[in-house]
């Protein structure tokens, strides 16, 4: 069974300095958080990854599980739920007890970047680590990107042309690999506050993929 942090990053890694200064600033003033690369959550037998861009200051970095103890994580959770891709009641907190059936989470990178926007250096820093989580998915059949940005670091990530496979909410890219990429508009407060995207349209994405998922 595949760890949630087996193929990602040392919990103190240094390979971006910009970002493991600002978690070691966040650190000394919020001794009891997180404050480290954001771990994968779910096991080796998922069908679906889900990819973020990256963690929430007081979300991921705070509780060390993704999209957990902020809003995205709200609407997240309650659909993967729904959709019968978790159990258990999703308390905002890494020890809630609830399980991911059949579905794996992660970031294309795994620190949280000052103002949620990390630099290009970092995302490359960070890809070979989604590069060895989808390697060791061995029963994977589809990946959802919450976001345009999610969508071009999983693009990168596999060698496919930008081009090719143009982000757009609801659209499923069949890959050469044989993988299904679908997207969707990240799951934030500010898509959800301004009608960008509704729990309506999220469960659609997830109605669609169902099938492939099998």
């Amino acid at each position: 069974m595949l760890n949630s942090d087996s193929c990602g990053p040392a919990p103190d890694c240094r390979l971006c300095p910009r970002l493991a200064a600002f978690r070691d600033d966040h650190r000394a003033r919020y001794p009891d958080w997180h404050n480290a690369p954001v771990p994968s959550f779910g096991g080796a037998d998922a069908r679906l990854l889900i990819v973020g861009l990256a963690p929430g200051l007081r979300g991921a970095n705070r509780t060390g599980r993704p999209f957990t103890g902020d809003y995205a994580g709200d609407l997240l959770y309650a659909t993967l739920v729904k959709f019968g891709l978790a159990e258990g009641q999703y308390g905002q907190a890494r020890d809630d007890g609830l399980e991911l059936k059949g579905a794996r989470i992660t970031n294309a990178v795994r620190c949280v970047p000052p103002e949620n926007k990390p630099d290009p250096s970092e995302i490359k820093n960070c890809r070979p680590f989604l590069v060895a989580e989808l390697a060791a998915l061995g029963r994977l059949k589809a990946i959802l990107a919450l976001g345009q940005l999610a969508h071009t670091q999983v693009l990168a990530t596999l060698g496919l042309r930008q081009a090719a496979y143009k982000f757009a909410h609801g659209a499923q890219h069949q890959l050469p690999n044989g993988l299904m990429l679908a997207d969707s508009y990240h799951c934030s407060r500010y898509n959800t506050n301004t009608g960008r995207l509704t729990t309506e349209m999220f469960e659609a994405v997830f109605a669609g993929l169902m099938p492939t998922l099998g």
